[in-house]
């Protein structure tokens, strides 16, 4: 994608498959706020007018975001391989006895596959709230661990994701592996929009870090 268009034509025929303004969100990685102003630019059927962004975070051409677009990598198991271990590097100076990698869903999924075999630790899956959001108050959606893959308590554990927007879905997951009997050692991205260095108390790695220079 590569251009604002292309992202409302994303947005359109992602409303029209179903997924939530959340899960959309997700799949293209921007903020909730980009996301409902995406999909309402769309005219996609099936979705009420979402609330209107800060006046000071949203210009003509919608919220101040950053795409990211990492399809050259995610559609090749070679490249995501790579880029897997590139990321358990990261990792490696943190904690001696985590054996736990935990992805969140969907993106941070198969990166955390690739983390957990190369750091030969076992391997647990979050989905977060985002995924479940439309118009209310995404404080009052829960995410969840999947009972398909390994378990949380008592263990130390790595989490892994795709990208860092705001932190939120980061945060979220650390707090849940935390209510669960966890302790999260450390996190891992990809792309962090945000130049965070650590989210409650836990140390955040990136391969790549977005930083904005002047006004907006």
């Amino acid at each position: 994608m590569k251009n604002v268009d292309d992202l409302i034509a994303s947005a359109a025929e992602l409303a029209e498959r179903g997924l939530s303004k959340g899960e959309i969100a997700d799949e293209l990685n921007v903020s909730r706020e980009t996301a409902s102003w995406l999909v309402e630019r769309s005219g996609s059927t099936g979705y009420e007018e979402p609330d209107q962004p800060d006046a000071a975070t949203t210009g003509a051409s919608g919220p101040h975001d950053i795409h990211v677009d990492w399809s050259a990598v995610g559609r090749d198991s070679t490249r995501l391989t790579q880029i897997g271990r590139a990321m358990a590097d990261l990792l490696l100076k943190e904690g001696e006895e985590v054996d736990l990698t935990i992805g969140i869903e969907k993106a941070g999924a198969p990166l955390a596959t690739v983390v957990a075999s190369e750091l030969d630790t076992d391997l647990g899956s979050y989905a977060p709230a985002k995924h479940q959001w439309e118009e209310g108050d995404i404080e009052e959606l829960g995410g969840s661990f999947s009972r398909n893959f390994a378990q949380i308590r008592d263990r130390e554990c790595y989490v892994v994701d795709d990208t860092i927007t705001s932190g939120t879905t980061m945060r979220e997951t650390v707090e849940s592996i935390r209510e669960e009997g966890g302790d999260p050692v450390a996190c891992v991205v990809i792309v962090d929009k945000q130049g965070i260095d650590e989210i409650e108390g836990v140390p955040v790695y990136s391969l790549i870090d977005v930083v904005r220079v002047g006004e907006e």
